[in-house]
């Protein structure tokens, strides 16, 4: 029998069985500092979806609440068969998103599971860097910039599509933006975010192609581009330098893909794509075009540049724990 709607102090509070509004809860999906997700079930319809609600003490919060509520409008804006699509809901009687359910496992636990038996097969890793790459080209015209995208927020269902979720820190270049004081925004997941975020700065369509670079480098090599015990450490490391040579880690890659993951992963924005369609044509070809095979130096950065990058990596130490985006995993 489902229980009775109840006064929840937090969204940790939510067990399955409870409900919130039209939604009884079946089971707890993910839980973080922020708030939960949920995997539900709409009881007008009996459709299954997904959950997302932040705690409580965080829908008080002006700046969390215009980010929360930009995370819904962005799901619910964008349509393509590859970005998880959120649902749209009226008379809700606390803030949280409803998303359409998707039936298979984060590529993030693909990885792992393939890592037993060995690297994932070239094709099956290109095919996913494909799709996400045209998931970008779709999201990157609609003015969104997703800023964390990792294994855990890739999705691959029974037929190897894949799907893009948790919009929760995107770049929407069409909203106002959220400049509350005492709000500290959370600019990504240090192993796969980018340099210029590490530098404070909002990032762009690049930002998402350096994070991609960094998934297929993983995935083509087995290995994280950037390995350290802190992430201060790998996000100091980013700043001054590019991962070693993929075709050194992995030599059986194809020298024209190994040149591809290498232009995405450049530390300099402006020595990468320039967009994901430059980056999802160069995968489809298998190479770089030609006229771009010369070597380039990455300028160092200046000392005032340093500075600040140092002070944004403590900062983000700090608070990288409380993210705003809670990661949907499949299980």
């Amino acid at each position: 029998m489902v229980k009775p709607s109840r006064e929840l102090a937090s969204s940790d509070d939510l067990a399955p069985g409870d409900v919130l509004d039209d939604f009884e809860i079946l089971r707890v999906m993910a839980r973080s500092g922020m708030g939960s997700v949920f995997s539900a079930r709409t009881r007008s319809s009996g459709a299954q979806v997904v959950l997302k609600v932040p705690h409580l003490q965080f829908e008080m919060d002006p700046a969390f609440y215009a980010r929360f509520e930009r995370e819904q409008r962005i799901g619910e804006r964008l349509d393509h068969p590859s970005i998880a699509k959120a649902l749209p809901v009226r008379d809700k009687s606390r803030p949280y998103i409803v998303m359409e359910h998707i039936e298979g496992r984060s590529l993030w636990r693909v990885m792992r599971e393939s890592r037993a038996s060995g690297r994932l097969p070239v094709d099956e890793v290109l095919a996913v860097g494909r799709q996400v790459c045209e998931a970008l080209v779709y999201m990157h015209d609609q003015g969104v910039v997703h800023r964390d995208l990792k294994p855990e927020n890739i999705l691959v269902d029974a037929r190897g599509r894949v799907h893009i979720i948790d919009f929760g820190v995107a770049l929407d270049l069409s909203a106002r933006r959220v400049t509350w004081g005492g709000f500290s925004n959370p600019l990504g997941t240090p192993e796969y975010m980018a340099p210029e975020q590490i530098r404070g700065k909002r990032g762009d369509a690049r930002t998402d192609v350096y994070a991609l670079g960094l998934i297929l480098y993983e995935l083509l090599s087995g290995h994280p581009a950037f390995a350290a015990d802190d992430c201060r450490a790998i996000m100091e490391a980013k700043l001054h330098r590019s991962p070693r040579q993929l075709g050194e880690v992995a030599s059986d890659i194809d020298h024209g893909i190994a040149e591809v993951v290498m232009r995405a992963v450049a530390p300099d924005p402006r020595l990468r794509f320039q967009s994901a369609g430059e980056m999802l044509a160069a995968l489809r070809a298998g190479s770089l075009p030609a006229i771009e095979t010369d070597a380039r130096a990455v300028p160092a950065p200046s000392d005032s540049l340093r500075s600040r990058a140092y002070a944004a990596m403590g900062l983000l130490c700090a608070v990288v724990v409380t993210a705003l985006s809670v990661a949907i995993v499949a299980r």
